[in-house]
């Protein structure tokens, strides 16, 4: 019945700057640029950015999404030099899995994660350092 995440919804308070944020931070432009609604394609998954403080609200609160990266260092490094502020420290879970997590500029929680044999070439338009 499930198969893979598709979408991941973040609230934002200002969907301009959060839209140049992701931008920056998944080097990928929107393919969908509404003032309500924002989503980029990124590798298959979007990441939707939602303005509206009717559907939910902008910080943490439950949901946590971890992007698939080499380098998991390399990519908490990358959200860090565009203004995310740290959420913890690299640990690894287990099986060689290591996970990082960063605040955006909008109190969101953005995780990167790093599986070992999950290299591979990055998505078409994907950060390549990440």
């Amino acid at each position: 019945m499930f198969q893979t995440l598709r979408t991941v919804i973040m609230h934002v308070p200002d969907i301009t700057a959060a839209k140049e944020w992701y931008a920056k931070a998944t080097g990928v432009a929107p393919y969908f640029d509404e003032p309500f609604y924002v989503g980029f394609d990124i590798g298959g998954s979007e990441l939707g950015l939602d303005p509206n403080p009717a559907a939910g609200t902008a910080g943490t609160g439950g949901l946590s999404a971890y992007w698939r990266v080499r380098n998991v260092d390399q990519g908490l490094a990358h959200l860090l030099s565009i203004g995310g502020v740290p959420a913890g420290e690299v640990q690894e879970v287990g099986g060689g899995i290591r996970v990082a997590s960063v605040r955006d500029p909008f109190g969101n929680t953005v995780g990167v994660i790093e599986i070992p044999g999950e290299g591979g070439t990055p998505p078409a338009g994907g950060v390549p350092h990440a």
